[in-house]
């Protein structure tokens, strides 16, 4: 049921693009590129909740863009009781980036959605990434072409929850918050941050570990059918 609805938002990773499994896909390159004898699900099991504790510093300004890359690869390396010194950290924190959109998943529906979508309403994107990997990450997954405005947190000098990226890209979208629905995986960023400028909220719960939370939620984006 479309209720008003003419604009949808997305968050990009962990949303539309695969970021778990590309960043896993990157780190299993550059560690073979570089010689890095770690076992890659080891060191991915301690990294991951580490990177998301990194964003959330990195969301309230708390670390800058380059502490990001480089304390989130030496905190993971050292909790593995992997020695790799600082030199090594900082090109791999380079490498990474340069290689993770050349790994190019989406989550299973992603395109059928947005097909399914674009001739409903008008599509945008609202991220924290880094402007110029975001770029990369759709055009090289062939969704660029589907969203009419794209806004990130770089462009707009804050990130979300913050209030002020979500006006900036209704602004852009040239749509009012009572017309706009959000979709995203971070209850915080996504979900809460949206729900402050007035607009409507699906939480995409990929990992379906969320089902008491009083939001609209779905845990695979083909069901988004069920709800726009």
């Amino acid at each position: 049921m479309n209720n008003g609805i003419k604009h949808v938002f997305f968050d990009l990773d962990h949303t539309l693009w695969d970021f778990d499994k590309n960043s896993g896909l990157t780190f299993k390159k550059i560690f073979e590129l570089n010689n890095i004898d770690i076992e890659l699900s080891t060191f991915l099991d301690v990294y991951e909740p580490i990177n998301l504790k990194y964003w959330k510093m990195y969301r309230e300004e708390r670390v800058s863009k380059p502490d990001l890359r480089y304390g989130r690869l030496k905190e993971a390396f050292d909790e593995v009781g992997v020695h790799v010194n600082d030199k090594m950290i900082d090109h791999l924190s380079v490498t990474y980036i340069d290689y993770l959109t050349t790994f190019n998943h989406l989550f299973d529906g992603t395109i059928e959605i947005l097909e399914y979508l674009q001739f409903k309403y008008h599509l945008h994107i609202i991220t924290n990434g880094f402007e110029e990997a975001q770029e990369r990450k759709m055009k090289n997954s062939n969704i660029r072409s589907y969203f009419k405005t794209v806004t990130n947190s770089e462009m707009v000098g804050v990130k979300k929850p913050n209030p002020k990226i979500f006006n900036f890209a209704l602004n852009s979208a040239e749509a009012e918050p009572k017309e706009s629905i959000m979709i995203g995986d971070s209850l915080e960023a996504d979900i809460e941050g949206a729900k402050k400028v007035g607009m409507r909220t699906i939480h995409f719960d990929y990992k379906d570990i969320h089902n008491g939370d009083n939001h609209p939620r779905v845990t695979q984006l083909k069901a988004l059918i069920n709800h726009l």
